[in-house]
C-alpha cells in the first residue's frame, strides 16, 4: 500500500496565505450599498467671518456632521452591533445620482444654506441687505429634455435666447408662451464660475405647457455691509443653515448668545425662518456629545413619530448614549435666539 505524500510545507504556507488575502479582500471591497455613521463636531467661529468685527465671547457654536462612504463587507458587520451607524442602498442614498452629481448638489444645498443665513441674520439684527437675483439653479433634468447631455445639476441658467429676467417665476411665464419644438438658447454658469451657452428645443413639460425640461429654484446672492465669508471647507448638504445664522448673528450683533457654552446643533433654515428637518441626527447627537457639547439644538417638527421629529430622534439618541447634553427643541431660529438669550439653560 502507498503511503500518501506529504504536502509541501510551502505549498500549505502558500495556500493558508493566498486564502487570507482572499478573504481580507473580501471582507474590505467595497459594495455597492453606504455606510453613515458619526462624523465631526466643527468650530463655526472658524468658518465665519463678519468684516470688521470679531466675537470674543467665550464658548463655541458647533455644527455637526455624518460621515458617508461605500459600504464594505467590514462595516456591513459592524453596523449590525453599532446603533449608531445605518447602511443605505446607493438609491436610498444619492437618488440615483453618480458621485459627482452627489457631490455638486451637496454643495449647492450648503451654498444654499450659507446663503439664507446670512439673510436671516442681517433680516433678525436689522441691518440693511440686499436679495441679489442670479439665474435659477438647475436640480432636475428630465429625460426628454433636449438639454440631458448639456446641462449639469446644480448650473444656474442666467438668460434664456438673450433675455434676463428679475425672478423665476419671470423666466418660465416667459418659456411657457413659446412654442413646443422651436429652437431655444440658454446662457448658464457651472458651479466652478465657468460660463456655457448651449441650443435645444422647447418641449412639453408635464403640467402640459411649454418649458425646456428641469426643475428650478432661485439662485440668489444676498448683498451685504458689512461683508459675510463663510468658508466650510468641503463639507456639503444644507443641514448647518440654523448654527451658520446664529453664528452670523452673535458676530453681527455682538450679543452674547454663548454665556460660555459650547453649543452644538443641527437643522435647515429657511426663507421664514423656519427650521427643516435633517438626516443622521442620531449620529450628529453622538458626535456632538463626545465632543463636549453641553447643549444640542435641533429642530422640532411637532409631530409624534420619531422617524418624521428629529427632536424625538435626538432625546432618544441622547438617552441610549447617557449624556448629560441638553436636547433643545426649536421650530424657528427666533426659537433658538429666545432660548440662548435667556441664558437660563
Amino acid at each position: 500500500m502507498k503511503k500518501n505524500k506529504k504536502i509541501n510545507p510551502k505549498l500549505k504556507w502558500g495556500i493558508s496565505i493566498g486564502l487570507i488575502v482572499v478573504a481580507l479582500l473580501a471582507l474590505f471591497y467595497p459594495t455597492s450599498y453606504y455606510v453613515e455613521m458619526p462624523g465631526t463636531t466643527e468650530p463655526l467661529g472658524k468658518m465665519v467671518k463678519v468684516e470688521g468685527k470679531k466675537d470674543e465671547h467665550k464658548g463655541d457654536f458647533f455644527l455637526t456632521t455624518v460621515q458617508i462612504a461605500r459600504a464594505n463587507l467590514a462595516t456591513m458587520i459592524y453596523s449590525h452591533f453599532n446603533s449608531f451607524t445605518s447602511i443605505y442602498s446607493e438609491q436610498e442614498m444619492t437618488g440615483g445620482l453618480n458621485d459627482a452629481q452627489f457631490n455638486r448638489v451637496n454643495q449647492f444645498y450648503m451654498e444654499t444654506a450659507q446663503n439664507t443665513a446670512i439673510y436671516q441674520a442681517f433680516k433678525l439684527a436689522n441691518k440693511p441687505y440686499e436679495l441679489k437675483y442670479e439665474g435659477v439653479y438647475v436640480l432636475d433634468i428630465a429625460k426628454n429634455s433636449t438639454f440631458k447631455n448639456k446641462l449639469e445639476l446644480a448650473d444656474t441658467i442666467t438668460a434664456v435666447n438673450g433675455q434676463q429676467f428679475t425672478s423665476s417665476a419671470d423666466m418660465i411665464a416667459y418659456v411657457s408662451k413659446q412654442k413646443v419644438g422651436d429652437s431655444v438658447t440658454i446662457e448658464y454658469t457651472r458651479i466652478d464660475g465657468t460660463k456655457h451657452k448651449s441650443t435645444g428645443k422647447y418641449i412639453k413639460i408635464a403640467n402640459g405647457k411649454t418649458g425646456i425640461g428641469i426643475s428650478l429654484v432661485d439662485h440668489t446672492e444676498v448683498v451685504t455691509t458689512p461683508k459675510v465669508t463663510v468658508n466650510a471647507g468641503s463639507i456639503g448638504g444644507p443641514s448647518a443653515g440654523m448654527m451658520f445664522t446664529l453664528e452670523i448673528y452673535s458676530q453681527l450683533t455682538g450679543k452674547d448668545l454663548r454665556n460660555g457654552r459650547e453649543i452644538a446643533g443641527t437643522g435647515t433654515i429657511e426663507h421664514d425662518g423656519s427650521i427643516g428637518q435633517i438626516g443622521g441626527v442620531d449620529k450628529k447627537v453622538a458626535t456632538a456629545s463626545k465632543e463636549g457639547a453641553k447643549v444640542f439644538l435641533v429642530p422640532d417638527s411637532g409631530t409624534k413619530k420619531e422617524s418624521s421629529n428629529n427632536y424625538l430622534g435626538a432625546k432618544a439618541a441622547a438617552k441610549k448614549l447617557k449624556t448629560k447634553m441638553k436636547i433643545v427643541p426649536v421650530k424657528t431660529i427666533q426659537d433658538a435666539l429666545d432660548y440662548l438669550e435667556n441664558k437660563n439653560y
